[in-house]
């Protein structure tokens, strides 16, 4: 049987971040608060024990955005579902397959895809909750990948250290510099993420939106190998596949 811990039938609404939290059937404020406790007191020490085994290497994070995060990650079913975005797993053929790295991990769908296709991967999130849930999937999926507790906002990639690096729907500027530095010559980006049409179906800050076009803007002296931009009528994003020159 399939594990548990794989499905993806959670419900969103609105942003991604927007979460409906109905799988906890609390139907009031003190059941509510009855129930957390209980989870507390029950998961915080499973938890420390099991994420020290499964996540040995760990670099200081922010604790407001780890513990916002692991909130979001904490229950059964998986937030952003299980199976990598559609334009990685379309044009999966195109990259430069070994060392893979994965920015804002999360819960593991893309870097896990990426294992399950021959890349040796590393995943980083600030969230332990959600790169344990990494390790799950790609147990499930009879993978291995490797993952570090990071703040992004704090920490500098190694420079010229990857064939390929992803980082979809997590949006901080100063981090293109750092991915284009630590590709090796040859090497590709695979960036997805939501663009300002987003604001016409959701509210949302725009600092965190691309800008039409800034994805060619930032790769214009890398060779772009696909871009798109993308909107169905209820979600709107740029997405691009972008390789360092060789040397």
């Amino acid at each position: 049987m399939p594990n548990k811990a794989c499905k993806s039938e959670f419900t969103l609404t609105g942003p991604r971040l927007r979460i409906e939290l109905n799988y906890l059937n609390l139907r009031s404020p003190s059941s509510m608060f009855f129930h957390s406790r209980i989870l507390y007191k029950n998961l915080n020490l499973f938890f420390l024990v099991i994420l020290s085994a499964v996540i040995p290497m760990v670099v200081s994070a922010a604790p407001n955005d780890q513990n916002r995060w692991d909130k979001y990650y904490n229950m059964e079913e998986f937030l952003y579902g299980t199976k990598p975005i559609p334009f990685l797993k379309d044009n999966i053929n195109l990259l430069p397959k070994n060392k893979a790295l994965d920015l804002a991990m999360g819960e593991g769908r893309n870097g896990v895809y990426l294992a399950t296709q021959g890349f040796d991967v590393l995943g980083l999130d600030i969230s332990p909750i959600g790169l344990n849930k990494a390790h799950q999937l790609a147990k499930h999926h009879n993978v291995t990948i490797q993952t570090r507790v990071v703040d992004l906002e704090n920490y500098q990639l190694e420079k010229n250290s990857y064939d390929v690096i992803v980082c979809t729907y997590y949006m901080q500027r100063d981090l293109f510099d750092q991915i284009k530095g630590s590709l090796k010559p040859g090497g590709m980006a695979l960036i997805e993420t939501f663009n300002t049409d987003y604001l016409k179906y959701s509210r949302f800050k725009k600092k965190y939106l691309l800008k039409h076009n800034e994805l060619l803007e930032i790769f214009k002296d890398f060779k772009v190998i696909r871009y798109q931009a993308y909107d169905d009528g209820k979600e709107a994003f740029s997405s691009i596949i972008a390789q360092k020159p060789k040397l």
